[in-house]
């Protein structure tokens, strides 16, 4: 379902996975290197999270904030599967 959504939201247009997308905004690995806290509070909060981490990307990541819950646990939980 994550996948899907990830797919649905459009997020390949700043984010890439593997071979597809934007390969400025990679998110291989990110399961590895962030907890699930943290990828929840980058999809409900980046401007907090960009000013936490002093993220310098352009443009600044947009909120999910308005996605169901549901749908952002799938995010995260797709999120945390990539460990490569």
């Amino acid at each position: 379902k994550g996948e899907k959504l990830y797919a649905d939201q459009k997020c390949a247009i700043c984010h890439s996975i593997g071979e597809k997308g934007n390969k400025k905004g990679p998110l291989d690995g990110v399961g590895a290197k962030l907890s699930a806290d943290e990828i929840r509070q980058w999809l409900v909060d980046p401007k907090t999270m960009t000013e936490k981490t002093k993220a310098v990307r352009k443009p600044p990541m947009k909120s999910y904030a308005t996605l169901a819950k549901d749908d952002v646990d799938a995010l995260v939980a797709y999120m945390q599967s990539l460990k490569k």
